[in-house]
């Protein structure tokens, strides 16, 4: 019995590869729920589960081992990029290059800490650029490293364990340093937004027409001069509320309630003339109880034919009657314009008759239970796709040897385009909330698992090593350092909320481990969406500068 039960976790069969990593991340996530003075370590202790794992003696079969650690990686950033696609574009045009020059800053520091770090005496670049390599997580970057250490006749073993010691505090080295920031430097108006204000785009008001040059025109020949976007959700005109179309003309004295963007409201006053003072956009607004002939209703698309139509094809106003003021998508309210290219899972904020939303709803779905099974085809495509481009070679001015953006690279880059895209050619992309937490816990315990697991074999032997200890250390001032020194000057002199700036920070160190233990603490998906922004230059820059630095310095 008892060599029988031996076999089982020492024998390394698919059966026992299964029980150790099944063990590893069960005992990493239940350890992760412990805290300490209110700080928990999340699924990140999964990680030093496996290191311990893997110092114990536990071994699985090396080939086994590569394909669950690269396919948790790939699984976990693909669904990230499928989570944050939607909202990336519009974050990418409205910060994401100031985003991506800090991002740059903070790898240039620890860049030239380390460059610093191989005057040393008894140090190389070649150490160096491993210690780096590790102290950011990246192992793509080691990987240039050491081919272009290759080149020069160089050895590169050193690199390698310098990335090995130094990689489980370049880990655990970001959530240290957040947890410091935030506990030092973060101010309650450095917090981000419930998710309820941060994702709402569309601004709600009523207007008075007052203008005498719009008096008797249509809404279409107004919006044909406005050059601005908004919805009219209802018109009083003569003590009567009414659904408005194109068609429908406005005269002095109208009361209308108009949906436009926050940025577009001045200009719409001044466009009608007179805008009333009430605050339409608190959450407490009761639309039922604004008039008792029209109702609002929100209703879900659940039908895969209406996925990647166009909102104005469906012609919902002309055929019954009613009115479409706002879009709610992943959390984000988008203004209902006739361009808008609708999702599966979008709900749908429907103002008319009772009567005629029930046909509209009909016609859409509005069945949640539809929505509840992911489309896995789409998730496999995607991941097919993203590890092709993940491992297509790109060749830089300067280098002989191309660059890749890698097995984490690739599958986010796709995840990214079909969340955004997906649509519009009629893919089925939507999951449910729940649906891509779990797969993204999966994929990342799998990565983590497999990491530790790794690491935790030769970790106390190379530890020992003359070189080891001084590794250690100063890969975890490479970690910290750029971390401390950037994240209040981000806030600060940026203006850059904590969730952002976590994000530009855990993206800038390459670091899932800390994006995920960010979004566990803060709101909204704000740090996720940042990190999907920063991250394809991270990757690639960090590649580019391990070759120079290594080409440069030896």
């Amino acid at each position: 019995m008892m060599q029988w039960l031996n076999n089982l976790f020492t024998e390394q069969t698919p059966l026992q590869a299964l029980i150790v990593l099944s063990l590893i991340i069960a005992v990493g996530l239940g350890l992760g729920k412990l805290r300490f003075r209110g700080v928990s370590l999340g699924v990140a202790f999964v990680f030093f589960a496996g290191i311990l794992a893997g110092h114990l003696g536990l071994a699985i079969d090396p080939a086994m081992l590569a394909y669950a650690e690269n396919f948790g990686l790939a699984l976990f950033v693909y669904e990230l990029g499928l989570k944050v696609g939607p909202g990336f574009f519009n974050t990418f045009r409205t910060g994401g290059v100031r985003l991506n020059l800090l991002c740059i800053v903070v790898i240039l520091l620890g860049t030239a800490m380390a460059i610093a770090f191989s005057f040393i005496p008894g140090q190389n670049i070649g150490d160096m650029a491993g210690v780096l390599a590790g102290a950011t997580t990246n192992t793509p970057a080691l990987g240039a490293a050491q081919q272009s250490l290759a080149q020069l006749g160089q050895s590169v073993q050193d690199a390698a364990l310098g990335c090995a010691v130094t990689y489980p505090l370049g880990v655990i080295g970001v959530i240290i340093a957040l947890i410091i920031i935030r506990r030092l430097f973060v101010r309650p108006c450095d917090m981000p937004r419930p998710e309820s204000d941060e994702a709402n785009h569309t601004y709600i008001a009523t207007f008075r027409i007052s203008n005498p040059a719009i008096f008797g025109m249509s809404i279409k020949q107004i919006v044909e001069i406005a050059h601005c976007h908004f919805v009219i959700s209802r018109l009083w005109h003569n003590k009567k509320v009414v659904v408005p179309d194109s068609h429908t003309v406005l005269h002095e004295g109208d009361r209308l309630l108009a949906i436009t963007t926050d940025t577009e409201a001045p200009e719409l006053r001044m466009v009608f003339g007179t805008q009333e003072e009430k605050d339409w956009n608190r959450d407490d607004i009761d639309w039922n109880a604004i008039d008792s002939t029209l109702v609002s209703r929100h209703v879900v698309i659940s039908k895969p034919g209406i996925n990647g139509r166009k909102l104005g094809s469906l012609h919902l106003r002309n055929s019954y009657g009613i009115n479409i003021s706002r879009v709610m998508r992943a959390g984000v309210q988008l203004l209902a314009t006739p361009d808008l290219v609708l999702q599966l899972g979008d709900r749908l904020t429907v103002v008319g008759r009772q009567e005629a939303i029930d046909e509209v709803a009909k016609l859409l779905g509005n069945t949640d239970a539809d929505l509840k099974d992911p489309n896995l085809a789409a998730i496999f495509i995607g991941l097919v796709l993203g590890l092709i481009l993940g491992a297509i070679p790109i060749m830089l001015p300067g280098l002989d040897t191309p660059v890749k953006i890698g097995l984490a690279g690739g599958p986010m880059i796709v995840g990214i385009l079909v969340g955004r895209f997906g649509p519009n050619f009629h893919l089925v992309t939507y999951t449910t909330r729940s649906a891509n937490l779990m797969l993204r816990g999966i994929g990342l315990s799998l990565f983590l698992a497999c990491l530790g697991l790794d690491a935790g074999a030769g970790f106390l032997d190379t530890i020992m090593r003359a070189d080891g200890m001084l590794w250690i250390g100063l890969g975890f001032l490479i970690t910290m350092i750029p971390v401390l020194i950037m994240a209040p000057v981000t806030m600060r002199w940026c203006k850059v909320d904590f969730g952002r700036a976590s994000g530009m920070l855990c993206g800038a160190m390459a670091n899932p481990m800390a994006l995920d233990y960010i979004n566990g603490t803060l709101p909204g998906d704000s740090a996720a969406v940042i990190y999907a922004t920063v991250y394809p230059v991270t990757m690639v820059l960090r590649v580019v500068l391990a070759q120079i630095i290594v080409l440069t310095f030896s």
